[in-house]
């Protein structure tokens, strides 16, 4: 347990600062670009992590939609109902999952069109012979044959987006204080490194992304997707009355309760 309480401070103290939820979105962008000229002008020898079938890929990245999820879900119902005592709060702040779910679909369908309506089938990965019979991409993987078309990195859009949301959902770490209840406090502080442990994964498979696979532009589309479903919500939508709200803070509780106390 001392050793849960070490690393749960550790990250409390780096990913809970109001700085690195306002510069980690530009150090991702910062990243993407370099990693991407770096994987252009001088390309790193394959390693592990150049390899699609790596561990960190196969079991986190590939379902990291639903590691976020499940880690969020409990995370989100406990401090927010332990700040504000209210189910119906709560039930509110967890509907960003419910967004969150929303924006990962639509994305990946677009995605999934803009690389149909843009590719062709071809007789190897070295792009040659079209074939003219398959209409699309099942069809011609089923044929033997290699589609290629815009394939906006799914991986840069979703590891960006999983990322700015938990940092931003942990910012209500400031106000939680769970010495009171032993039961709370353990399951409060493993949730919390459990989903530093994940914020750090995400950022390192992004980097590796970067650095590895996908050409500039796919990056980049993928990138400003994540960013701008981040900040779609968490920058303009969640500030509003008619949304699910940012994560409780005390300063606006305090505020509530004296405008129904007037």
């Amino acid at each position: 347990m001392e050793h849960l309480e070490r690393c749960a401070w550790f990250l409390r103290g780096t990913l809970v600062r109001g700085a690195v939820r306002r510069y980690l979105p530009w150090a991702l962008a910062a990243s993407m670009l370099a990693g991407s000229l770096l994987k252009e002008l001088s390309p790193l020898p394959e390693s592990y992590l150049s390899n699609k079938r790596n561990v960190l890929n196969v079991y986190f990245v590939k379902v990291a939609w639903g590691w976020t999820v499940c880690l969020l879900l409990p995370f989100i119902a406990l401090t927010n109902y332990h700040l504000t005592g209210k189910a119906g709060v709560v039930l509110r702040r967890l509907s960003t999952l419910l967004v969150g779910t929303a924006i990962w679909y639509v994305c990946t369908v677009i995605f999934s069109s803009v690389e149909h309506y843009t590719g062709s089938c071809y007789q190897s990965p070295a792009l040659e012979g079209i074939r003219k019979e398959p209409q699309d991409k099942q069809q011609c993987h089923r044929e033997g044959g290699f589609w290629y078309g815009f394939d906006i990195s799914g991986h840069s859009f979703l590891l960006t987006f999983c990322a700015l949301m938990i940092v931003e959902e942990m910012a209500v770490l400031h106000e939680v204080k769970t010495d009171r209840n032993h039961c709370l406090h353990t399951t409060i502080t493993t949730l919390v490194v459990a989903l530093g442990f994940l914020t750090f994964i995400w950022v390192w498979m992004f980097l590796c992304t970067a650095v590895y696979f996908h050409n500039l532009s796919q990056k980049v589309f993928g990138t400003l997707f994540g960013l701008l479903g981040w900040y779609g919500t968490y920058g303009c939508w969640y500030l509003k009355s008619f949304s699910p709200g940012l994560p409780p803070q005390t300063s606006s509780l305090n505020l509530k309760q004296d405008s129904h106390k007037k």
